[in-house]
């Protein structure tokens, strides 16, 4: 069994609400995870303490039998839900920052994805579309070899087509051994 998540009693609150109540689940390899709930009901949260960037009130957490952290962090690829990237900068540049970021990120694999997608590499973000702007960080995420690919509303806010576009994206270019876990509110 190739345990990757394991949460056990989790909890997560913010004053007297309370955002994730006492979860248990495991997350093994090789899997495509939905996330499904509407707005406000914990998603983005709890995607937060597995990345490490929130601490649950109680409850533990691990990837692969160790605590999240940031040895957690070389292996899970997440895509949060609003965008991180600066507009003035070209997609060639981004991928130059994210090869001396990660040592997993593999350049190759990012052009690849870039020249199906029709996306010129020298063009700067804010000259996109609000789908190809979308595109752009998922495929840097899918670039990289990690063990569990977190993807927070990779579909939210763009019209059907790039719908398709990004979960096409998604569906072909993870490593079959990895899993991927994406949340949306679009249950249908």
């Amino acid at each position: 069994m190739n345990t990757l998540i394991e949460a056990k009693d989790l909890t997560k609150n913010y004053g007297k609400k309370t955002a994730v109540d006492h979860i248990s689940f495991s997350i093994e390899g090789g899997h495509i995870i939905g996330l499904l709930g509407p707005n406000g009901s914990g998603k983005t949260t709890l995607i937060k303490m597995l990345n490490g960037l929130l601490s649950p009130t109680s409850g533990t957490l691990y990837y692969k039998g160790n605590p999240i952290g940031v040895e957690s962090k070389k292996h899970i690829s997440y895509l949060p839900d609003h965008t991180y990237l600066g507009g003035g900068m070209r997609v060639n540049e981004i991928i130059d920052f994210f090869k001396d970021f990660y040592e997993d990120f593999e350049p190759e694999r990012a052009y690849d994805m870039l020249e199906k997608l029709q996306i010129d590499p020298k063009q700067k973000l804010k000259t996109m579309s609000k789908g190809t702007k979308a595109q752009v960080p998922l495929i840097l995420v899918m670039s990289r070899r990690a063990g569990l690919y977190i993807l927070d509303e990779p579909i939210a806010g763009v019209d059907p087509a790039a719908r398709d576009y990004i979960l096409n994206t998604i569906i072909t270019n993870y490593d079959e051994h990895a899993s991927i876990l994406i949340s949306t509110h679009l249950i249908a």
